[in-house]
């Protein structure tokens, strides 16, 4: 049995290839490991839990239907920073907190969707706790459906565009000395985090502590990734591919 974890997956209408992969993927694992952490990023966007669509009941549906045999466990991240309490009702899933400390198998895992980590993007950390706030949600979810819709996709071609003209410098990476405040306030467990679109694994010493920080492989085209948690501690990452890749 395992622990495994997936992020940065960004599934809409528009990305057919990766929701079957998805979809694929809980088929295969439900039953067969011991739990599934999505850390951050499940979907493009996310308006509200009263969104109805098509594209999202499928994708509820099959989440609800794998939570029946597998503990599933979901983080918020900056692009569905408003999952709420009507998901967990049409998944199942568990709603968990950023960060999160997990113990499993003998050993501590500090779980993390990745974006608080980016200090260096002063706009980005400042828009980060303008939405957390529940006043600023309400106010948001009070907002007719469409209109939510239009601002989330105004934001989303402004997103892009980025990406475009900057590359994965249009992601800032986390700082080291946010890392290592988080390491130190939780003694120094090992980070598992996304986010950052930089898969990669990365150690950190200071006096006599020393942890590793493992980066997530984001999900694109018709592939992803994601990081297997054996029952000796052992973390591996893994490619997933899609059937017609």
């Amino acid at each position: 049995m395992s622990h495994h974890f997936i992020s940065d997956l960004h599934l809409s209408e528009d990305t057919p290839a990766l929701c079957q992969l998805f979809v694929d993927t809980l088929q295969q694992w439900q039953g067969r490991i011991d739990s599934l952490f999505i850390l951050g990023d499940l979907f493009e966007y996310w308006v509200g839990d009263d969104d109805d669509s098509a594209f999202l009941q499928a994708m509820l549906a099959a989440m609800q239907q794998f939570s029946r045999h597998t503990s599933l466990y979901v983080m918020r991240g900056n692009r569905d920073f408003l999952l709420g309490a009507g998901f967990t009702r049409r998944t199942g899933a568990q709603l968990l907190e950023d960060p999160y400390l997990l113990e499993a198998y003998g050993h501590r895992y500090l779980l993390s969707h990745g974006d608080a980590l980016c200090t260096a993007d002063t706009a980005y950390q400042q828009f980060r706790a303008m939405s957390r706030n529940p006043a600023w949600q309400a106010a948001m979810l009070a907002r007719p459906l469409a209109e939510r819709h239009a601002i989330a996709a105004q934001a989303r071609m402004q997103s892009e565009a980025a990406k475009q003209q900057q590359g994965l410098s249009a992601i800032t990476d986390v700082t080291d000395s946010a890392v290592l405040e988080l390491l130190d306030s939780h003694h120094w467990p090992t980070l598992i985090h996304g986010h950052t679109h930089r898969p990669a694994t990365h150690c950190y010493q200071q006096a006599d502590q020393t942890a590793e920080r493992w980066v997530i492989r984001d999900w694109h085209g018709n592939s992803g990734g994601y990081l297997r948690l054996d029952a000796n501690g052992t973390l591996t990452a893994l490619p997933l591919q899609g059937q017609a890749g």
